[in-house]
């Protein structure tokens, strides 16, 4: 069996770690990414379009308003008949 000297084997041993680290941050960035793209449900969507200064926005706002009315209503309704 070769014997090799152990300053021979820093250098590899310092370039494994390096890698693994290196390794290691990258799929930390990419779950970060994944979890950052997580899709908005249509509310979500419609209630950030009611903000923009866009043609239109208003009456996305209203309508929001007035879905939330009427389910309101509809939960108040259905609560008294039980």
């Amino acid at each position: 069996m070769d014997h090799v000297p152990a300053s021979a084997r820093r250098p590899a041993a310092v370039a494994l770690i390096a890698l693994a680290a290196l390794a290691a941050g990258c799929s930390a960035k990419a779950k970060q990414e994944s979890a950052a793209k997580t899709p908005l449900t249509e509310h979500q969507r419609d209630s950030i379009l009611a903000t923009e200064p866009i043609p239109g926005a208003p009456v996305v706002g209203a309508a929001l308003e007035a879905s939330a009315k009427e389910a309101k209503r509809a939960a108040e309704m259905d609560s008294t008949l039980r």
